[in-house]
């Protein structure tokens, strides 16, 4: 039977509703680590906001114009979670027109307006999840509106056929999860693995993969990941947080800085 990415995450938050499942590191050094059962709050209240606060639809395009970020994460199974179709756009090129809702960093949110979406929101990307410095007209804090809406999401039911990511081309709920647990079997990865994703504060979220195996893999096999930059950080810092977290398993996406000579985890790499 065919499965779902949202299918995949409550599969996951079910099993263990208290380990970790991700732990961010920001340009400064900032960390912050969300269990899955606070990550899971997130994407409860993100898609209660889709719903009861943007009037989304299953079937409806939401734009995310954010680098790789626990909250670009968020957003990504909360668009899951209601049937939204979730679009990336890469950091040189503009919005596209037509989306239902479109999410940008402080930096884009000028494109976005720009876009036409017909509902904008805009988040700061803080570490700890706090408002941005200043809000234009016609924009939604995120930080600020979500924390009204409800902890809790029943996903709808949703056909696994239906369009879920667009990228590089359409691809269906039941082709993610496909994608996620044969790259988790690929790879060997299992609950007892964390894996240490090695990507800088402004990657693009395509660095996640076409199909954003670097996020759903993880999920389907059960491993808490690690968010942290490479090159900005330094090798030699990298791997002190590396070693502290536990990491077994560094992976690399596409145009994700190479790993050093020596590295000592099992490493693998998205082709």
């Amino acid at each position: 039977m065919s499965e779902t990415p949202a299918q995949l995450w409550r599969a996951l938050v079910s099993a263990d509703p208290s380990r970790p499942f991700v732990t961010s590191y920001d340009a400064s050094g900032g960390r912050v680590e969300l269990s899955r059962t606070t990550f899971d709050n997130w994407v409860s209240k993100t898609s209660n906001m889709l719903v009861d606060g943007l009037g989304a639809q299953p079937g409806d395009r939401v734009v995310i114009a954010l680098p790789v970020h626990w909250q670009s994460l968020v957003w990504l199974l909360s668009c899951w979670s209601v049937g939204a179709v979730a679009e990336f756009v890469r950091p040189d090129a503009d919005p596209p027109e037509g989306a239902q809702v479109a999410v940008a960093g402080a930096d884009r949110l000028e494109a976005a307006l720009d876009s036409g979406a017909d509902e904008v929101v805009g988040t700061s990307l803080h570490p700890l999840g706090l408002p941005l410095a200043e809000v234009p007209p016609m924009v939604l804090d995120y930080s600020v509106e979500v924390r009204g809406y409800g902890d809790h999401f029943s996903p709808y039911p949703i056909d696994p056929e239906a369009p879920a990511l667009d990228g590089h081309g359409p691809r269906t709920g039941a082709a993610l999860a496909a994608g996620a647990r044969h790259l988790a079997d690929r790879w060997k990865l299992t609950a007892e693995d964390r894996v240490g994703l090695f990507a800088e504060p402004d990657a693009p979220m395509t660095v996640l993969g076409e199909g954003v195996e670097l996020l759903l893999a993880p999920v389907a096999a059960g491993s808490p990941v690690v968010l942290t930059p490479l090159e900005s950080a330094g090798p030699e810092e990298s791997l002190r947080r590396a070693g502290m977290e536990k990491v077994t398993v560094a992976v690399r996406g596409p145009g994700g800085p190479p790993f050093p000579d020596g590295f000592p985890f099992r490493t693998v790499e998205l082709t």
